[in-house]
């Protein structure tokens, strides 16, 4: 016998398509493996991340230890603090003593959910959304999403205050009190970073509504140049006067190692806020979801060797820029529509839906299954309903792989559409 939330976890592996299928592709060993655009992993540069650490990084008995020295324990908040005040821009400093060190972003939200919310409490997010929160936040801390319906591009507009107010208006009628507010900047799914506008606007509806702003800012190093001119830099919520908009105890931002670092094999995760309260709350769940003394080590000599977190950087934005390229100069060319002018993390929004089957005897949700079981059968895996878009056919393309895996994937893409479009 369960517990309550042991069986609905259970039921978790029962919903389909729930799980990522795992890439098996070797051009050289098993040419006919399945080829994955679903995970956000940063894969040419994690060969230069694992070169560094084998021959710069030197383990302790403080790496093995179940505790490390105060002196040793300070260094990594201390290194992260001076690299968020150099890359960030904060308006107010950001002080090793607001940082906690957890094992992944992934832990800290489920963190964050048992310490602002009660379970069956909601917290809003705009779709379409990476659509792991989910289990972030609801299968230790039973904290709901509550999605504002958005289009793509309309997300990044001031005006998103309506959907939001709409959302927590439909939320209340239905007796869920909503706690917090996330949001991704950079986005994912949608590659873009919000306007400076759009969080001030943001942030005086989180203090209108006496809401939790939680900023997911994992990808903020991975901003590179589209080619676009309207493309939106990268800011910080941290790099905001608070005070102007919004009780700074309400406010915590979310980083980490795996996306700018190339590292999510790392597990280490930031959470940064001036709310002492919380501070304290998170860290009588800390011994939960620690980070390793080894991987504290190992990200401390990475942000404290500057001179190589800056190249590193370069090299990964440039990176970025050219794998961007080719994938989207292939899909202009084939016609396939998705959201342009992005200019940060690894995916592309694409809108499948003139290629799903017709309506007749499917539900939009099979429709999509229908597309995605097509491109498995072809060794393609494609997340289908994973961003939670409002209309169906959307599907993330994560473009982080080498050129000849992002080729052959997209080659195998194109012939089961043109293959669907001739039916």
């Amino acid at each position: 016998m369960l517990s309550s939330r042991g069986t609905k976890n259970v039921g978790l592996f029962d919903i389909p398509w729930r799980y990522a299928k795992l890439q098996t592709y070797d051009k050289e060993t098993n040419p006919d493996g399945l080829i994955s655009f679903a995970l956000a992993e940063n894969v040419p540069m994690r060969n230069e991340i694992a070169k560094y650490v084998n021959e710069k990084v030197i383990l302790t008995t403080d790496s093995v230890s179940y505790t490390m020295t105060p002196a040793t324990a300070m260094r990594l908040p201390t290194a992260l603090a001076a690299h968020l005040n150099r890359n960030f821009r904060p308006y107010e400093p950001v002080d090793p003593g607001h940082i906690i060190v957890s094992s992944s972003p992934t832990a800290l939200g489920g963190m964050l959910g048992f310490t602002v919310a009660e379970p069956g409490d909601g917290i809003l997010v705009s779709r379409p959304i990476y659509g792991r929160f989910e289990l972030d936040y609801g299968v230790e801390a039973g904290v709901e999403m509550v999605y504002a319906e958005t289009e793509p591009e309309n997300s990044f507009l001031p005006a998103v205050i309506d959907k939001y107010e709409a959302a927590l208006t439909d939320a209340e009628r239905r007796g869920q009190r909503i706690r917090a507010l996330l949001l991704v900047n950079p986005h994912n799914p949608i590659g873009r970073c919000y306007p400076i506008d759009t969080l001030k606007a943001i942030l005086g509806f989180c203090q209108k509504h006496q809401l939790h702003f939680i900023s997911d800012e994992v990808y903020a190093m991975c901003v590179f140049d589209s080619g676009s001119r309207n493309a939106v830099p990268f800011t910080s919520v941290l790099a905001l006067n608070l005070s102007k908009f919004i009780n700074s105890n309400l406010v915590h931002v979310l980083y980490s190692f795996s996306k700018d670092f190339a590292a999510g094999g790392l597990r280490l995760g930031f959470l940064i806020s001036r709310n002492e309260d919380l501070l304290r709350a998170c860290k009588g769940i800390l011994r939960l979801h620690g980070a390793s003394s080894a991987a504290v080590e190992i990200g401390t000599a990475i942000l404290e060797d500057e001179s190589f977190v800056s190249s590193f950087l370069g090299r990964a934005r440039r990176r970025l820029a050219s794998s961007y390229q080719l994938v989207t100069s292939i899909l202009d060319r084939e016609g396939i529509r998705y959201v342009k002018g992005g200019n940060a993390g690894f995916f592309i929004y694409m809108d499948l839906s003139p290629y799903l089957p017709s309506k007749s005897h499917l539900t939009d949700q099979e429709r999509e299954f229908s597309l995605a079981q097509k491109f498995y059968d072809a060794g393609i895996f494609l997340h289908p309903g994973e961003e939670h878009s409002k209309d169906p056919g959307w599907f993330r393309l994560v473009f982080t792989q080498e050129d000849d895996v992002l080729l052959e994937g997209l080659r195998r893409m194109i012939k089961v559409l043109k293959g669907v479009a001739r039916l």
